[in-house]
């Protein structure tokens, strides 16, 4: 399959609970964040091209506010290797900047750490 994302998936190390804000429901547990969209994990399957407002949870190491809700719509919803559980990407329909300073946040608290050697850096031996 074409990996077609623009922007690298950051996983994250802490997962925090993701809601549809208008029904007051927690949808999953938030996986991977970008200033772009998100992927959670879920109990339940999304239908693709569904629309909804996610609010995610957040904690005081990324910022003062206690939760953000964005505008997204569901990309696509596919199986987890867990039986149990459904992997939902999501694409946000709209992002404020203060929104995607939040996420940056997130991503920098909570994001793996790219372990990729500095090729400029290394040295050769002769």
């Amino acid at each position: 399959m074409d990996d077609k994302r623009k922007i690298k998936r950051r996983y994250l190390l802490y997962y925090t609970r993701v809601y549809d804000a208008s029904k007051q429901e927690q949808i999953g547990n938030l996986v991977d964040i970008t200033p772009k969209g998100a992927m959670i994990l879920s109990p339940d399957p999304l239908p693709e091209g569904q629309s909804l407002r996610l609010r995610i949870e957040l904690s005081e190491d990324v910022s003062n506010k206690p939760h953000i809700e964005l505008p997204a719509y569901v990309k696509w919803c596919h199986p987890d290797l867990d039986p149990s559980q459904y992997d939902i990407g999501f694409e946000f329909a709209e992002i404020s900047p203060e929104d995607v300073a939040i996420i940056e946040n997130i991503i920098n608290t909570y994001g793996f750490r790219d372990n990729e050697p500095n090729i400029s850096s290394a040295t050769t031996q002769e």
